[in-house]
């Protein structure tokens, strides 16, 4: 079905007259093409290749170059990214800033990128922080932190939520929680739950305040997630069942009511996903009998079953969106 038959159909059900029908139809036909997400995919993309080209670069003519060269032509670099944009940005506000200056929002981000690159190469060759590891890591958030806050830029928030959490040896990737943290250690399972809360105090605090309110996903599902995650995994283990279940629930449901706040199906689905399997695992961790837990269970997933197709068909209602 296209927009032809769409307008057709709305002429002879006297919907419209033919004459508006025509209207829309030469709008439809003549109007503009958006390239925007085309436009940003690439510059992100050229900016991935452009950092992974100097890496390349640096490894394959090292000796003919020379250190100094390479640390000055990055330093240039990165020194250049920070001027620019510092000269094409708006003043401060609390508010979201739009700088039309759009490029300048990429050079921001390839001048971080080039940051990391200049002090991982001046600690691999000069070793310039020793064995302070943390001094190392810390630098860059505190600049990242800075920087997002100063010209309004989600990517470099996340690159420096990201450092936070390396700092204390975590990460916070969503697709790497699991596979990268090591939650088999107590004091870093604890860690992780209590920088995912302190994130989504973060973001709470930051509509509450009205001080960058849009980052207040970034932060809610950067640190949710990894609390969540975190969360359940103490469950899991048996390491101090109660309070992570406390945690992940009241976290569950705090997404849920950010969810409902933000009309958010993402937040919906995490609160509700995360919820259900904490939820199922007290029940059935709890029913010492095979024969009860399978008899149990058969209902259980059964009533449960119904409860998702009717979460799945009224979950608009219940986030406020009009049909």
């Amino acid at each position: 079905m296209n927009i032809q038959t769409i307008l057709k159909a709305f002429v002879d059900k006297a919907v419209i007259p033919s004459e508006q029908a025509s209207l829309i139809a030469d709008y439809e036909e003549n109007r503009p093409f958006s390239l925007h997400w085309e436009l940003r995919s690439v510059l992100y993309l050229g900016i991935v290749l452009f950092t992974s080209g100097i890496g390349v670069i640096i490894y394959e003519n090292i000796d003919t170059i020379g250190h100094q060269v390479i640390i000055a032509l990055i330093a240039a670099l990165t020194g250049w990214c920070f001027f620019y944009t510092f000269k094409h940005a708006l003043p401060y506000s609390n508010q979201q800033v739009k700088n039309p200056q759009k490029l300048a929002d990429y050079i921001l981000l390839l001048g971080c990128t080039t940051f990391l690159i200049l002090e991982g190469y001046l600690q691999f060759q000069y070793n310039v922080f020793g064995k302070r590891y943390g001094l190392a890591v810390i630098i860059p958030t505190i600049i990242f932190f800075f920087c997002a806050y100063r010209f309004d830029h989600k990517g470099v928030l996340s690159m420096a939520i990201t450092g936070l959490a390396s700092w204390l040896g975590l990460t916070v990737a969503p697709l790497s929680v699991l596979a990268e943290n090591d939650f088999t250690e107590n004091r870093l399972l604890a860690t992780a739950v209590i920088l995912g809360t302190v994130l989504c105090l973060a973001g709470w605090a930051s509509e509450k305040q009205n001080i960058k309110k849009h980052f207040s996903h970034t932060y809610v599902f950067l640190g949710g997630n990894l609390a969540v995650l975190a969360a359940m995994t103490g469950i899991f283990s048996e390491s101090a069942e109660l309070i992570y279940s406390i945690a992940g629930l009241a976290l569950s449901a705090f997404f849920i009511q950010r969810a409902r706040l933000a009309q958010s199906l993402l937040f919906l689905l995490m609160g509700v996903v995360y919820g259900y399997i904490i939820i199922t695992y007290l029940i059935f961790s709890n029913i010492e009998s095979d024969d009860a837990a399978f008899t149990f269970g058969t209902f259980y997933f059964m009533f449960t079953s119904v409860g998702v197709v009717y979460f799945l068909l009224h979950f608009k209602k219940f986030l406020g969106i009009k049909k």
